[in-house]
Order: structure tokens, then sequence, then C-alpha cells
């Protein structure tokens, strides 16, 4: 057997329709971030029974209407009764999508969406530019809680490459934007 067939196919399915995921999202920068995020939340959740996921996991969003999925970036869970197999069908606590030339509309729109309807309480929208926009639910829908430009530049008077952000649901999960946007940057 070739490499090929070992390898798994990345594919999200909203509304019966099938969305190949595949090759890998153009710009190595993108898994720089999502591997940055998932480390700093990983190391944190270290001894808790919630879970991250990067990349690997299908969130089943409506498991009781159809088998629709999608495959967050990064997805934290802490109801590990709705694991089975590949996939996942509960509430998430915490979901991040880093954009993608080939992904950003979908997860402006139709992925924001899902997630708000699915109850995700907090989304982030991460930019390999250095943007970080921050959703939080309230009543049922997202409001943009924050919105970061990342300027690491230490003479700059806007510079902000050690603000702190922590998640809502996590306040011991903390990362810096320097944090989240190491290693995609060359100076």
């Amino acid at each position: 057997m070739g490499l090929a067939e070992f390898e798994r196919r990345k594919d999200e399915k909203v509304n019966g329709v099938v969305y190949n995921m595949s090759p890998a999202p153009a710009g190595y920068q993108h898994g720089i971030i999502n591997n940055n995020i998932n480390t700093i939340i990983k190391h944190a959740l270290k001894d808790s029974l919630c879970l991250v996921f990067m990349e690997n996991l299908d969130f089943k969003y409506h498991p009781e209407i159809n088998d629709d999925y999608l495959c967050p970036d990064i997805m934290v869970i802490c109801d590990r009764k709705h694991l089975k197999g590949g996939s996942y069908s509960g509430k998430p606590k915490f979901i991040a999508e880093t954009l993608s030339p080939s992904t950003a509309k979908r997860d402006r729109t139709v992925k924001k969406d899902i997630y708000e309807k699915a109850g995700v309480e907090e989304y982030w929208i991460v930019s390999p530019q250095g943007a970080v926009e921050i959703y939080y639910l309230k009543d049922g829908k997202y409001v943009l809680e924050q919105n970061y430009l990342l300027q690491d530049d230490e003479e700059d008077e806007d510079y902000n490459a050690m603000t702190e952000i922590t998640l809502k649901e996590f306040p011991h999960i903390k990362m810096t934007l320097a944090d989240i946007f190491e290693g995609v940057y060359e100076h």
C-alpha cells in the first residue's frame, strides 16, 4: 500500500454537500498558527477532563437531523460522552478557524452561523496576516468581543504583540498575540 492510502482525507459536509479540504490550506503559516494555539491550550488543559483537538476531529453539529459535520482547526470539548470514533456530537466550548484563501469566506459566514446555532460559546477567526477576531455567544447570537491586528514593531506606538488574550470559559488559558503568531513572520 502506498503512503497516500494511509492519509486521512479531510473534508466537511454541510447541508448534505461534501467540501474537500485537501490538500492542506495554502501556506505553512496556517499550520504554525494552529499548532501554536493548540500547544498553549493543550498544556493548560493537562490536568483537566477537557480535550483540545487540532484539525483531526469531525464536529457533527446536529446529529439528530443528519450526518453533516465540520472539521474545526482547533476545538475544545469537555463532555467526552459525545466522542465516538473520529467525531464529536456535543457542544464545543471553544473553536478557532485559521483563514486560508480557499476557506476564508466559509469560515466567516457558513461556519460562523453553524457554530453560533450549535451554541459554541467562543469562536475565533485567525488570519495569517496577523488578525484575531473573537466572538462570544450572547443571547444566541455572536457578538464581536475583540478584534486584534498584530503590530510587533516595538518602536511603533500601536505595538501590541504582548497583548494577552484569555479564553472566556477557561480564564487560566492565556496567550499573547506574539504567542499566536510565533514563527509565522521572519524579521
